[in-house]
């Protein structure tokens, strides 16, 4: 076979069309990871985002971001934090595919949903 040098005009070419194109494909993961995200914020007396969707064995983690300690709790038990003052994280593995209803046990007007697929 025969190597073909490339020419300094085509790789600037490559290089501008991979810098162009870099923001649209940084947003575009980033909006992938919104879809999957794998931590939820504690903030303003809401879960964000309020219900999220992960792959079985993936550790989601919480972090409180309110001025309040706020307390992470599934409805059926399977997971509680200890009160979590402000920038304080709580982490759960999720085994088992299902729907994880969550509350916060100080605020119980809070709530939240993890769909493990």
């Amino acid at each position: 076979m025969k190597k073909q040098a490339i020419s300094t005009s085509t790789t600037f070419a490559v290089l501008l069309a991979i810098l162009a194109g870099g923001g649209a494909v940084t947003s575009h993961a980033a909006g992938e990871q919104n879809k999957t995200a794998s931590e939820v914020s504690v903030d303003n007396f809401t879960f964000g985002p309020e219900s999220i969707t992960v792959a079985a064995n993936t550790t989601v983690t919480w972090v409180n971001r309110d001025d309040v300690p706020h307390v992470i709790a599934s409805t059926d038990g399977l997971f509680r934090s200890k009160a979590l003052d402000t920038d304080d994280k709580y982490s759960f593995t999720f085994v088992k595919p299902g729907t994880y209803p969550y509350f916060c046990a100080v605020h119980p007007k809070m709530v939240g949903k993890i769909i493990v697929r």
